[in-house]
């Protein structure tokens, strides 16, 4: 496994990459997962099932987390900003 998508805390899904360990889309929305990310994987019926069926809680972000490619004040700044309500200025990479 090279990443899972996890749901943050304000409702919307972000990509946590077991390579980097750490995060690297965050406050996607149902759609953008499905319309920007599922392009790794075989179709959207596939992003579908990986959103209903194998979605992680963010405490495995947490938990997995390791300070190599960002530091832990970036990341701990990371989780009180997907804590926090939605500004809707679209999904970000990190």
């Amino acid at each position: 496994m090279t990443g899972f998508i996890a749901k943050q805390p304000n409702g919307l899904y972000c990509h946590f990459s077991s390579i980097v360990d750490c995060p690297t889309h965050y406050n996607m929305s149902r759609e953008d997962y499905l319309s920007n990310v599922t392009r790794n994987v075989r179709n959207r019926d596939e992003g579908e099932i990986i959103l209903r069926d194998h979605l992680y809680p963010i405490t495995e972000v947490i938990d997995r987390f390791i300070p190599r490619n960002m530091t832990q004040t970036e990341f701990d700044k990371w989780v009180v900003d997907v804590s926090s309500p939605y500004d809707g200025t679209g999904f970000k990479c990190t």
